[in-house]
């Protein structure tokens, strides 16, 4: 049997973690040893913009310490990713090179939706409980450092998930000249949360039916601490986690830290971290709190597992993020029949070309997002609906989506219906293999899009075959396409000048 040992490194806001798996089909995952090292680079970047040259030692340090840890596991396979410390800190690059200088580690910035998705991933290896919880309506709420992200299921699908910068150490920054003391700090914290969470409630929870709370974050792990350490069942009901709230209230931090066995260091963040669980809690009228448990290391082995084929998960993770883009299509009220029609059609075309696109399912899927989204722009303007969409997708995240992706959706839905500017795409994405998957994925969206340039959805039974350098399309209709030919041809030369293969669209006879 088969064993990987892998090591999971997060470089995270408030502290750096190591944690060691074994990886079998047999056995799954199964965790030999964890460490945390405290270090509050995010102190730094949400107060400086940057992270110093203090912390950038501290940090070498304690990764050295982790390599060495690594050696004696003899460790296979090793990845190491960072949050939103690193993602928002003007000298990012300098603190990654001199990481990887100093330590041999490179270390991967994750954007926030990627991050959420590994957290996300980690819940779903807890396979039956998580089934299980998302059968009722079911929120996702994850604590961070510097971010929370709230997600929402109904009926086992993602609804939306929303990011909201308001984590427990950028609150306890943006108030660090307060005294922790004073009668009005709490209150002062209770007002941040208020002032976002109510505003994700209106958006977002007009008609939901929220049961279940599922806790994650740091301080998350402590919610279902006993004093001493000891561990206890990690689902709590809201009169528990209500009783838990006032016993924390009347503590001091060095109490809280004796009292749950925990660093004074994450005493100080469990107040507002708790704030935001308990706010969740009263806009929803959930029943149940159940804490997994889980972190971002659990994320990345979870990953790594399923992308070697040792581990699989029977959630769909794919459709996930389908039913996510749908959602904010829905928004901003996209036109579903289209959509439907396109998305299919796209799609047959680009698994037509496979022997000559040589792109992968994860392009398939940008594609298909791409169809999701490439006419939510007219919810802002019908005069200029592609460069309007453009700035929809850029500034809307996508769980399980990374920037460069989603700058790619962004830039196929642009070129859909505008010129084609090569230069101008090269000089702004700076990634000749980032524009060679633009150029021919817009290639195929904009025959596909011809192909119901009515949005009436004239086309029966549509076939595709590649014959002497054609891509022939043959369709069944009784309607007129005249509308349809004169852009398919009109379309079909950039889809030429892309592939070097001409498509052809042709009506069968009798029809």
């Amino acid at each position: 049997m088969a064993i990987t040992t892998f090591a999971a490194i997060d470089v995270g806001s408030f502290d750096l973690q190591l944690a060691i798996y074994e990886i079998s089909q047999k056995n799954g995952i199964r965790c030999l040893d964890h460490m945390r090292k405290t270090v509050g680079v995010g102190a730094d970047t949400y107060a400086d913009g940057k992270i110093s040259t203090h912390l950038i030692d501290s940090m070498c340090t304690i990764l050295k310490g982790f390599c060495q840890v690594m050696e004696e596991y003899q460790v296979k396979d090793c990845r190491a990713y960072a949050t939103s410390a690193l993602r928002e800190a003007g000298n990012r690059q300098i603190v990654l090179d001199q990481i990887r200088v100093r330590t041999g580690i490179r270390v991967k910035v994750l954007s926030n939706s990627e991050q959420r998705f590994l957290c996300y991933k980690a819940i779903a290896v807890k396979e039956n409980e998580f089934q299980s919880i998302i059968k009722k309506g079911t929120a996702i709420v994850d604590v961070g450092s510097g971010s929370t992200q709230l997600s929402l299921f109904d009926k086992d699908a993602l609804v939306t998930t929303q990011y909201l910068k308001l984590g427990a150490l950028r609150i306890k920054e943006t108030l660090g000249h307060l005294d922790y003391d004073r009668v009005n700090y709490r209150m002062l914290i209770q007002e941040l949360v208020d002032n976002d969470i109510d505003t994700f409630r209106k958006m977002f929870l007009k008609d939901r039916d929220i049961k279940n709370i599922i806790a994650t974050g740091l301080c998350a792990l402590y919610l279902n601490r006993k004093g001493g350490g000891d561990r206890r069942a990690d689902k709590m009901t809201v009169q528990e986690f209500m009783d838990f709230c006032g016993r924390m209230e009347r503590m001091s931090p060095e109490k809280l830290s004796l009292e749950m066995d925990i660093p004074i260091e994450h005493a100080y963040l469990m107040p507002p971290s708790v704030m935001i669980f308990r706010k969740m809690i009263e806009i929803t009228g959930a029943e149940l709190l159940w804490i997994p448990g889980v972190n971002l290391c659990d994320g990345i082995v979870a990953e790594y597992g399923e992308e070697k084929r040792l581990i699989s998960f029977t959630h769909d993770f794919t459709e996930d993020i389908l039913v996510a883009a749908r959602n904010i299509s829905k928004r901003y009220q996209g036109n579903k029949k289209h959509n439907q029609s396109l998305e299919k059609l796209a799609l047959d075309i680009f698994d037509s070309m496979k022997k000559y696109h040589g792109l992968g399912q994860r392009e398939r899927l940008l594609l298909q997002l791409s169809v999701i989204l490439h006419d939510c722009g007219k919810y802002i303007s019908m005069r200029e609906p592609a460069e309007s969409s453009y700035h929809i997708i850029m500034a809307t995240e996508i769980i399980g989506i990374s920037h460069r992706e989603r700058e790619i959706v962004a830039y196929i839905v642009k070129y859909n219906t505008t010129k084609y500017e090569y230069e101008k795409i090269m000089n702004e994405v700076r990634n000749p293999e980032t524009t060679n998957i633009i150029a021919k994925l817009v290639a195929i969206m904009r025959v596909g899009n011809a192909l119901d340039k009515s949005h009436k959805q004239k086309f029966d039974h549509v076939k595709m075959s590649l014959k002497e350098q054609k891509l022939v399309i043959v369709t069944e209709t009784s309607e007129d396409i005249s509308l349809e030919q004169n852009t398919f041809e009109n379309r079909a030369r950039f889809f030429e000048e892309v592939y070097g293969i001409k498509p052809v669209l042709k009506r069968k006879r009798g029809v």
